[in-house]
């Protein structure tokens, strides 16, 4: 983030300390973990003390880390953490492209005892121009093609009355939009990444290499 007169300032991407995670070394000049900033983590600490959701949420995230670190699954970490919070209901927003691996993980659900609700991102059918989209910006231009719906999606599955929803390759910006309309807590199963087969930080580990050619 730019500073008041346009510097670039430091920040914890600047960092190569790390002391935060580690605690034997010394916090950098630049650390957030600093005395300006130590009473927004001693705010931070008394919400977690005393709203009940968010305590308890940050306590079963950390439990399902101790307990299954680098041995469970994305899959499988989703089913342990809706266990300690409780969670029953378990709402699917997915990508239409995803509809199968959303109806294995629903499978997967069922079959631990949870109740999967899913609604697809073209839900309702409503074709790109109604909100002002030209046919020039379609994928197929000329023709019908509806929109992702996150905001429709959201409010299904809150009408539905999940309890914790899993985004299952929803698209840059849709997946914005439904964690900002839904009612229950969202996680992410899938991240859509069409040209990397959904696992975007390929794009990170060749930067050196062949993708280079995005800082250019």
């Amino acid at each position: 983030m730019d500073g008041k007169n346009g510097e670039q300032r430091a920040s914890c991407i600047s960092c190569g300390v790390y002391n935060c995670d580690s605690g034997d070394k010394t916090f950098p000049p630049f650390c957030l973990t600093n005395e300006e900033n130590r009473p927004i983590i001693e705010e931070t600490i008394r919400i977690y003390e005393t709203d009940e959701q968010t305590g308890r949420v940050a306590r079963a995230s950390a439990e399902v880390e101790g307990e299954h670190y680098c041995q469970a699954t994305r899959v499988e970490e989703i089913l342990y953490f809706a266990e300690k919070i409780g969670a029953k209901k378990i709402g699917i927003a997915t990508c239409v492209g995803l509809i199968e691996e959303s109806k294995l993980f629903a499978k997967i659900l069922r079959a631990k005892g949870f109740q999967p609700f899913g609604v697809a991102c073209k839900v309702g059918g409503v074709d790109k121009n109604v909100i002002g989209i030209p046919d020039e910006k379609k994928v197929d231009r000329g023709g019908y093609e509806p929109i992702c719906n996150p905001v429709a999606q959201a409010k299904l599955l809150n009408k539905e009355g999940t309890d914790l929803n899993v985004i299952v390759g929803l698209c840059v910006g849709h997946d914005s939009l439904f964690i900002k309309y839904s009612d229950a807590l969202v996680t992410t199963l899938v991240t859509k990444d069409r040209v990397l087969g959904h696992n975007p930080v390929a794009a990170l580990y060749t930067l050196g290499s062949y993708y280079k050619k995005i800082l250019r």
